[in-house]
């Protein structure tokens, strides 16, 4: 849709086209610093205002309001709500399970401590999101199982939703079926499986290190091997770990995370139910909770629906509100073309080899940083700016694919407004452990460790030769 609209102009230019990203990360900077925190829901604000004031910089106010609902009704804005919504009624039915005591029962009873269980939650993650492709599917189900699980065991909150994260950066940028890959891949005119091997050195490096972070800054939380008998739990909860091992397959095989968490929802409910660990649907009965309302009212009782269904999707209601605001001001951006004017002024700098390395990384991070996207700023940038750099200066064009999909899956999801990050607030603030972003961003260490990985590489020239000959070969019989 936005293609088919014209360029939304601005007074001041394109660069105006940021004002929305500007006034919303001055404002969250300025409460995060006064108030020390703030949630997702407060996060609605600074989003809100931001659009309004851009509203005043665009010379024309309707195709200012196109552009908002542009952004706000794209499929790369309803794709994560709609996951959101299934996979937080998927969550929901797991907490109310209690499987995460059940998990943490057993690996306390096995005498697993807490920095481990932190290890094999990042190496679950990983192995999880480079087998389907999701980095969404990996966090709905790393927050609703070995969150809550790792938290129970007494490992730091924000450690484990940072690796679970990093579990799934890991897999999007490695999986032959993410879209980034593919992506990454298609715009360089080379192919997934080849792209797949030259870049294995960089995120198994990566991994490494991140793994090394959780023992270095995991070492000093939570219990060193805690007896079996602290953790109190009913045997029968482990039984949802049959719909969740059915959900992941799922997942891994069709490449859906709406399919997998529509068919495993149903799975865990009646599995839970049969196991008599909780009812679907609940109607309370409450007649203390506003009295002021039964007075007026004259109602002797207030019924008010709960049960894990309504729970699950209450839960993610902050999140999607978020996301469809931040979309909007995504809209503007592109349509305002400040993506392409900021393209044009980081492609003048690019004279020499590592010139352009460090061009092609720095155009990739800054536009998925700024959208929270990651296959979008892929596309921006790689056919038109990386692939003629990279032809220009000789490198490889697996190389320049591995900085595109590398670098993308960097701050992209270690950033406060990514979708990634809300996302994984969103499961955490229903959890006996609440987060906010500024807490969980130090320790999402892949993306970290992925950003010093590829810019030793770049300095040192590893890579820039990948595939070269077999390049060179496909250019020719093409």
């Amino acid at each position: 849709m936005e293609s088919q609209r014209k360029k939304l102009e601005f007074y001041g230019g394109e660069w105006m086209s940021f004002i929305p990203f500007l006034v919303f990360l001055a404002l969250i900077i300025t409460t995060t610093f006064h108030f020390g925190s703030i949630s997702d829901g407060a996060l609605w604000v600074p989003a809100f205002m931001a659009i309004i004031v851009g509203f005043f910089f665009a010379k024309n106010k309707s195709d200012f309001a196109n552009a908002v609902i542009d952004g706000m009704a794209s499929k790369e804005a309803i794709i994560p709500v709609v996951c959101w919504l299934f996979a937080g009624v998927f969550s929901r039915i797991l907490r109310t399970s209690g499987l995460a005591s059940g998990i943490a029962g057993v690996a306390a009873g096995m005498g697993v401590s807490s920095t481990m269980f932190i290890v094999v939650s990042f190496i679950a993650s990983a192995v999880f999101a480079t087998a389907s492709g999701t980095g969404f599917g990996t966090i709905a189900a790393g927050m609703g199982v070995l969150y809550p699980a790792g938290v129970a065991l007494g490992a730091n909150p924000a450690m484990m939703a940072g690796v679970i994260i990093s579990g799934g950066a890991f897999g999007d940028n490695l999986a032959p079926v993410s879209d980034t890959t593919i992506c990454s891949a298609t715009s360089q005119g080379v192919d997934v499986p080849g792209v797949v091997r030259s870049r294995l050195k960089y995120a198994m490096a990566a991994g490494l290190i991140t793994i090394i972070c959780i023992f270095i800054f995991g070492s000093g939380s939570g219990a060193a091997g805690a007896a079996a008998e602290a953790y109190s739990y009913d045997p029968k909860t482990l039984l949802m770990l049959i719909p969740v091992i059915a959900t992941i397959y799922i997942a891994v095989k069709t490449g859906d995370i709406i399919i997998a968490t529509t068919i495993g929802s149903v799975f865990a409910a009646a599995t839970g139910v049969a196991a008599g660990l909780f009812d679907i649907v609940q109607i309370d009965v409450v007649d203390a909770v506003r009295p002021a309302l039964l007075t007026v009212s004259g109602a002797g009782l207030d019924r008010t629906v709960g049960g894990v269904i309504y729970a699950g999707l209450n839960s993610m209601i902050q999140v999607c509100i978020l996301a469809l605001l931040l979309f909007g001001s995504i809209s503007i951006m592109r349509q305002g073309q400040g993506d392409v004017k900021l393209l044009n002024a980081l492609g003048k700098v690019a004279n020499t080899r590592i010139g352009a390395e460090l061009t092609i990384s720095g155009m990739v991070i800054i536009l998925s940083a700024l959208m929270g996207l990651n296959a979008p700023a892929i596309l921006a940038v790689g056919a038109s700016f990386a692939k003629p750099l990279g032809d220009k200066h000789g490198i490889s064009p697996y190389r320049v694919a591995n900085l595109l999909d590398a670098q993308s899956n960097t701050l992209c999801y270690a950033l406060p407004w990514t979708p990634a990050m809300i996302y994984t607030l969103g499961f955490a603030a229903d959890s006996s452990a609440p987060l906010v972003a500024t807490q969980v961003m130090p320790y999402v260490f892949y993306s970290y460790a992925m950003l010093a990985v590829m810019f030793i590489s770049i300095l040192a020239g590893i890579g820039q030769n990948d595939n070269l000959s077999k390049a060179s070969k496909q250019k020719k019989e093409a």
